[in-house]
């Protein structure tokens, strides 16, 4: 699929545009681009892609409020690209639902490599039978590993956000284990915005203050020195009916 993937690239700068489609369409990837967010909707509308780059500032509605509201409606691969470096940009950029966040200038090659790569891993995905919907307990809490949902004791469920949710996921199928900050990026696939030591931090300290406002008896996710972090509540996995 990676060869002849249909790309959508929307991006304003004309001559970054052209860069990008000359390179994907040099590696036989078919390629149509847009320069705003009104084109992005009417060539959605209109056709079919199987993986979309999109750029950050855009005129009129920007990129990260256009990958929210297509993620709303659609599991269309999207890799962000801008040039805004900060961790929390990464961060928010993989919360509102995109697949992969690039900062520019970035060489065409590792592009191509994100694209073939986020493309194989849509693919593998497609490929493996779904896991059986699954249930991770704790101190009374409950994820829903179908719903993707957390209620605490008191059945009330606890806003989290995609990033947040994975990354809570992992560490509780993990309970009692220390893990890195490399192996939190590593068991999320990336999909959690974070790609060093400080973004790890950014969300675990937003999920402490999470489990805390839900009502939390202790602090279940410790830090430990010159490791990383521990989930420490004991664990329970069940069938989502059980």
């Amino acid at each position: 699929m990676t060869r002849s993937a249909h790309i959508l690239i929307v991006e304003d700068d004309p001559e970054i545009r052209l860069l990008m489609k000359r390179h994907l369409t040099a590696q036989e990837f078919r390629v149509t681009v847009a320069a705003d967010g009104t084109e992005m909707d009417r060539l959605l509308v209109s056709g079919r892609f199987d993986l979309m780059v999109l750029d950050i500032m855009l005129p009129g509605e920007d990129g990260i409020s256009l990958c929210r509201r297509v993620r709303a409606t659609s599991t269309l691969p999207i890799i962000i690209v801008s040039a805004r470096t900060e961790d929390i940009d990464r961060v928010i950029g993989l919360e509102v639902g995109a697949d992969d966040y690039m900062t520019k200038p970035f060489n065409p090659r590792e592009l191509i490599a994100r694209v073939r790569a986020l493309l194989r891993r849509v693919e593998m995905g497609q490929a493996t039978p779904a896991a059986a919907p699954k249930t991770l307990r704790f101190e009374g809490w409950e994820m829903d590993c179908n719903t993707r949902s957390l209620t605490n004791p008191q059945k009330a469920i606890v806003s989290l956000t995609p990033g947040e949710y994975n990354l809570l996921q992992v560490m509780v199928e993990r309970s009692g284990h220390v893990l890195s900050r490399d192996q939190l990026v590593d068991l999320t696939y990336g999909q959690i915005g974070a790609t060093n030591g400080r973004s790890i931090d950014i969300l675990v300290s937003r999920l402490r203050s999470k489990l805390q406002a839900g009502g939390a008896a202790y602090q279940f996710i410790v830090t430990v020195r010159s490791g990383g972090y521990e989930f420490v509540a004991p664990t329970e996995a069940v069938a989502a009916d059980g």
